[in-house]
């Protein structure tokens, strides 16, 4: 995959439309996901990974190709997630109802193949208690936790993604452990 992104990004530099289109179609889902579990918000997720490949165009002539592409990407979502949550204040909860759908939730109308009615709501209620979890994390834990254990990069991955020692990467995902545990205790 690496060989083919970078083959990609050489393309895209030179000016081939197709070569980033064809980049976005691999990051779309993975800068979303991020970006959703970041704000907890589908549109602002929305939002940001729009902005992250609009960034990414008009930047990908300064991107140094040593570094993985995924990182620098990677960086950028983040970066835009923690400067949104800076600017706003969270006025919209995965846990309210949702118009028009008879008391459901938008974690109810998630699709789940094969699972009982009892696996669904068990599924749902730790779905939501994580992200609520999640959520009240500060934006420097939430970055990490987010990037380990939802995207699965490597400690060097986002040491790269967020221009920080790994050492400290060790010590916000430790930190950001027990804090998500502490949360979850109160829930």
């Amino acid at each position: 995959m690496e060989f083919v992104e970078k083959r990609l990004v050489k393309r895209a530099k030179r000016g081939d439309r197709e070569a980033f289109v064809e980049l976005i179609e691999i990051y779309k889902d993975k800068i979303f996901q991020l970006a959703f579990r970041m704000v907890g918000n589908r549109h602002e997720a929305e939002d940001i990974a729009q902005e992250t490949f609009l960034r990414v165009y008009a930047n990908l002539q300064s991107y140094d190709e040593s570094y993985k592409f995924s990182t620098w990407i990677y960086r950028i979502a983040t970066n835009l997630c923690i400067d949104r949550g800076r600017k706003k204040k969270p006025d919209f909860s995965l846990d309210e109802e949702t118009e028009g759908t008879e008391g459901l939730d938008w974690y109810s109308r998630l699709p789940a193949k094969d699972k009982t009615p009892e696996e669904k709501l068990m599924t749902q209620e730790v779905q939501e208690t994580v992200q609520e979890a999640l959520s009240k994390l500060a934006p420097k834990y939430r970055a990490v936790m987010v990037l380990r254990y939802i995207e699965d990069l490597t400690l060097q991955e986002i040491s790269d993604a967020l221009q920080l020692p790994i050492t400290t990467i060790k010590t916000r995902i430790h930190r950001g452990r027990e804090a998500l545990r502490a949360k979850l205790r109160f829930m």
